[in-house]
């Protein structure tokens, strides 16, 4: 069995920043690709940044120049650092992982910001 964990969420002003993490436990023998998705409420889920292993990302251009994306797969776990927030950034977060041809799914952090 896969678990996905994330953490560091939370309430924060417009311009502030946070730093997500992603911890994954159990059977998984490889990670291919890290990905986070965020959903905003009533709006679909949306890929926000993703890594593969051999460290190519891509992001989603509203959050080009201001989140950042890393992996490290022998440690299992991602880290999703979101700078220069936004009201607009308020979802709640997932951790997604690709191995082989299994994908995985984190429970989600909230991230509000507001004023």
């Amino acid at each position: 069995q896969v678990q996905l964990v994330e953490s560091g969420g939370g309430l924060v002003q417009p311009g502030g920043s946070l730093r997500l993490s992603c911890a994954a436990s159990g059977s998984i023998l490889s990670i291919n690709v890290w990905s986070w998705y965020r959903q905003a409420l009533g709006k679909q889920r949306e890929l926000v940044a993703q890594i593969t292993s051999s460290g190519t990302t891509n992001y989603a251009d509203s959050v080009k120049g201001r989140f950042t994306i890393s992996g490290d797969s022998a440690k299992k776990t991602s880290n999703l650092q979101l700078n220069s927030l936004q009201p607009e950034d308020t979802a709640v977060y997932y951790c997604k992982v690709r191995s082989g041809l299994s994908n995985y799914w984190g429970q989600g952090t909230q991230v509000t910001v507001s004023s």
